[in-house]
């Protein structure tokens, strides 16, 4: 399958590497700046461009992987003389519908995975969300995507909003976490690493614990005594103390809903 990436960022780089190792023929990158459209075009044997324009028509394949808010103003022109291509974007909080009125096979493609560029993942294991405007376009994006993942699935994009909600609170939000925790350890003498052990031991609980039974700490049982004292030990960090705070409440209100 011919496929051009419009996109060079963290997801599009893994997707397009996975994609070239499954065999496909990624013919095209397009980004904003010719040196990151060539990082990756050169990788995937491709050609880079910075320019929409430029871009060929002989794709069966675009996959659109950019910030959200770009969309709608790159899809027009994009789509104009491509009517027998397929199209697709990658986002988790933006619609399917993104695409009427400009073509007539489109859908998405979501793998929910955090990407780096410099951090290699097995494509297999991640789970990917499928949504098409017909059922032809559907078996394409199904092809492509069982090509480089075991576990696809189909999402409609309302299902998909919240899918990439809980995924923001489960990774971004809890590398926050790790964030402010890092700066915390380091007043005390310490570096991150002397949590690693503590942050592996939660992710492996949750493989064969329900979240909220896996929760320990102070707030779960609101001990007063202790969720005060660390409160006031943030009286120079405001936000990082209203986070604690609000924390605390929530980690003691969702033990009260699951007792």
């Amino acid at each position: 399958m011919k496929i051009s990436f419009i996109g060079a960022g963290n997801l599009a780089t893994h997707l397009a590497k996975a994609l070239y190792f499954a065999g496909h023929d990624i013919i095209e990158v397009y980004s904003r700046t010719m040196e990151s459209a060539s990082a990756l075009a050169s990788f995937v044997e491709a050609s880079p461009t910075d320019n929409v324009e430029t871009l060929g028509r002989d794709a069966d394949i675009y996959i659109l992987a950019l910030k959200d808010s770009v969309l709608s103003d790159i899809i027009p022109p994009l789509c104009h003389g491509r009517e027998d291509a397929v199209f697709a974007h990658t986002a988790g909080s933006v619609s399917i519908d993104v695409f009427k009125g400009n073509a007539r096979r489109y859908g998405v493609i979501y793998p929910m995975q955090t990407f780096s560029k410099s951090r290699y993942v097995d494509f297999s294991v991640i789970p990917v969300f499928l949504e098409a405007s017909d059922t032809d376009t559907l078996h394409t994006l199904e092809s492509l995507a069982t090509s480089v993942s075991d576990d696809v699935r189909l999402l409609d994009s309302p299902s998909r909003r919240y899918l990439h909600l809980a995924a923001v609170f489960a990774c971004n939000f809890a590398n926050h976490c790790y964030a402010l925790a890092a700066d915390m350890v380091e007043k005390s003498g310490m570096t991150f690493d002397c949590l690693l052990p503590l942050i592996d031991e939660t992710a492996r609980k949750v493989h064969k614990l329900p979240p909220h039974k896996a929760q320990t700490g102070p707030a779960v049982r609101f001990d007063r005594n202790v969720i005060d004292a660390q409160s006031h030990m943030l009286d120079s960090s405001p936000i990082a103390q209203q986070i604690y705070n609000i924390m605390s409440e929530s980690i003691h209100q969702k033990s009260k809903d699951n007792d």
